[in-house]
């Protein structure tokens, strides 16, 4: 790997040698590569090795170089150590950072994954006033197939040369997304303006001026002088005796110009655009043909704790979607998630206890691998108590970046030395078992940036995982009360990122690392992760090296990821209706006698063995346990197993049979000997009634 790093003019003070022993690689300090010395980064193009470029400001310039140089590298890589490092009020401590953020560009890039097609040929859907939706259609009608749904005639109305085809009535609803867009509508208007010529003889003698020049008939207003019938004459357009009917017609794309939006979500489906901008018209004009996207989650319906046997217990990804990508599908005991109207928020796996749902693309063991690498390279060029900074890569990197200008030009202190901006698709696709392995990597904090382009139930998620794993740091000594390890920092401009940076991360407020540094690597299987850092902060824990320390820390009840089932022994017959509903087999039977067993290691505090249980004798105790019972099976309850009257052999548990004896002594149907067959196992109780003298057979 070749690495080209730029002062940029000499406005940021960079340090080749140290840069170079932390990367283990021989650098070069240019001032200007983009412009007077780009023959470096064309004769390193040359060469076979991959290519790291510390610029990104000029990334299309060096790519067409590297076309015209006809590169014989096929990797080039760009990575920001300006905005993020060396415009920065601290610049002068960053270079621990700068090495951290050059060692992770040198990282492969993450494995494919399998991607969603999406289809358009062009047909497009303007619905809102005639006269603004015949404007946009006028700049979008040579590449794309047109038809409008008049929403009123606005202030001009239609034009007189019908260029478009026009629909008309009440829209009921829009569903779908890019290439599959289904319109709804109620066919509600006495004129059919397929018929209608535009020869404006309705609108002329209307003694109402019901008809706009949408040519459509405002009901409130007529009166029924139906004096637009007899002016519509052989053309026959206009027909009051028309019964409404809804109807239908499928799309490409939908440009809406309401002031309400067909869909009331955060995120809206790819392929539908809000208002005539000239950013939307220039979009639009872009989607026709194939597209794809990454798959952005793997979903395992045996690891889900949505449904069994009909019983809803945990409903966090479909609560939290914010593109409604997601439903309940309880007869089948799983979720749905619509691959075409995902976003890949990531938020659905944040919040998910089991693992059922995972984030594809990176996937948590590539974000593990490059949080891993950063501190590591981080510590190891000298730098200390870092703070990881999560942020979009839309929105938060355009805050990033402005943020690092105005420090530049004296005006704010940018980004702190200490503090490392890692970019992610969406903030909200990392959660408990990645920011806490962060925190074992060696992060003293770690820091997720929300902007406005958030949907308001991702802050709700978000906290909730955070309020568990302050619980745990705080239970475990690494963090005093009120000292946040991980937390929101919300900002829309760059001066409140530069505020509340300075704010959460300098001075008093800067917090060392507390946790010794771990060697275990994150998982594709979040539980599995939770597990290991649980482990790794179980075995340095602070508190549990004192004399006074707990069997248990207690965690809020809300996404509480580990707990305890309770059991009421008096109320349980064993049925053992729980352990059948339980997706992680934190409930267990035991084949060779009646005794419900538990294993709190896999317990997510679902809830599904609450709701199933007949009994209601189960309760559910958000804890971590801090000792080793919490990965050893143990019992919850047993009984003494009820034999057969008749053979004696176990075939149920004594208060299972007594708890049927009692509910059916009553029945008409268990009278005399009838009701001691209850008592009986199956094969005696078929016995005992064929050789009864007074059962009734029939042959």
């Amino acid at each position: 790997m070749t690495t080209l790093i730029c002062d940029c003019n000499q406005t940021q003070p960079l340090d080749p040698k140290a840069l170079g022993e932390s990367l283990s690689e021989s650098l070069a300090l240019h001032t200007a590569l983009c412009r007077r010395e780009a023959g470096a980064f064309v004769q390193a193009v040359q060469g076979t090795d991959d290519v790291v470029v510390a610029c990104t400001q000029e990334q299309r310039l060096f790519g067409e170089l590297a076309v015209q140089a006809q590169a014989k590298t096929s990797v080039i890589k760009f990575v920001n150590i300006r905005e993020t490092g060396g415009w920065s009020h601290d610049a002068k401590n960053a270079s621990p950072k700068i090495a951290a953020l050059l060692a992770t560009a040198h990282l492969p890039d993450p494995e494919p994954v399998p991607t969603v097609t999406f289809k358009s040929a062009g047909r497009l859907l303007i619905v809102g006033p005639l006269d603004a939706a015949e404007q946009a259609a006028a700049l979008l009608a040579d590449t794309l197939n047109i038809t409008i749904f008049s929403q009123g005639a606005g202030e001009a109305g239609g034009a007189q040369a019908r260029r478009y085809p026009v629909l008309g009535g009440q829209v009921v609803r829009v569903d779908g997304w890019l290439g599959a867009f289904k319109l709804t509508w109620q066919n509600n208007n006495p004129i059919d303006l397929d018929l209608c010529t535009r020869c404006n003889a309705c609108v002329s003698v209307c003694p109402e001026q019901a008809i706009g020049l949408d040519y459509q008939i405002d009901l409130s207003k007529c009166s029924s002088h139906r004096n637009c019938v007899t002016a519509c004459g052989a053309i026959g357009a206009i027909n009051f005796q028309r019964e409404a009917q809804e109807e239908t017609a499928e799309f490409d794309l939908v440009l809406d110009l309401r002031e309400q939006s067909a869909f009331t979500r955060h995120a809206l489906p790819q392929g539908y655009f809000r208002g005539a901008t000239p950013a939307n018209l220039l979009r639009l004009r872009e989607l026709v043909g194939e597209f794809e996207k990454p798959k952005f989650f793997d979903y395992k319906q045996k690891l889900c704790a949505h449904s069994r046997n009909e019983k809803v217990g945990c409903n966090a990804c479909v609560d939290i979607c914010s593109a409604e990508a997601i439903s309940s599908d309880k007869s089948r005991q799983q979720i749905k998630v619509n691959p075409n109207l995902c976003v890949g928020c990531g938020a659905c796996t944040t919040v998910c206890p089991t693992g059922a749902l995972t984030y594809a693309y990176p996937r948590a063991s590539e974000q593990g691998t490059k949080l891993k690498t950063l501190l590591s390279t981080y510590q190891k060029a000298g730098g200390k108590d870092a703070v990881i900074l999560l942020h979009s890569q839309d929105a938060g990197q355009a805050l990033v970046n402005e943020l690092g200008r105005a420090a530049q030009l004296k005006v704010a202190q940018g980004l702190p030395a200490h503090v490392i901006p890692v970019s992610l698709w969406h903030t909200a696709s990392l959660g408990l078992d990645v920011w806490l392995s962060a925190l074992a990597y060696g992060a003293a904090q770690v820091l997720v940036l929300q902007t406005a382009e958030e949907a308001p139930q991702y802050a709700d998620g978000l906290k909730a995982q955070m309020t568990q794993a302050q619980a745990m740091l705080e239970g475990l000594g690494y963090a005093k009360p009120g000292q946040m390890l991980v937390q929101l920092v919300h900002a829309t401009q760059a001066m409140e990122l530069d505020a509340e940076l300075q704010r959460l991360t300098t001075g008093q407020q800067r917090l060392n690392c507390s946790v010794p540094a771990a060697t275990f690597a994150v998982m594709a299987e979040k539980r599995s992760t939770l597990s290991m850092v649980i482990d790794h902060l179980l075995e340095h824990a602070p508190v549990l090296k004192t004399a006074a320390a707990p069997e248990a820390l207690a965690l809020p009840k809300d996404g509480a990821p580990f707990g305890l089932v309770e059991v009421n022994k008096d109320k349980c017959t064993l049925c053992m209706s729980c352990v059948s509903a339980c997706p992680a087999n934190a409930l267990q039977d035991n084949q060779q006698a009646p005794q419900l067993r538990f294993f709190e290691k896999n317990c997510v505090q679902c809830g599904l063995c609450v709701s199933t249980c007949p009994e209601k004798a189960l309760n559910l105790v958000p804890r971590l346990l801090l000792t080793p019972q919490r990965k050893e099976v143990r019992v919850l309850n047993e009984t003494q197993p009820y034999g057969c009257v008749r053979c004696g052999k176990p075939f149920g548990t004594l208060k299972g049979i007594e708890a049927m004896i009692g509910k059916l002594a009553g029945h008409a149907m268990f009278q005399g000997e009838a009701l001691e067959r209850l008592k009986m196992c199956g094969d005696c109780r078929v016995i005992d009634i064929y050789s009864s003298d007074d059962e009734h057979k029939i042959l």
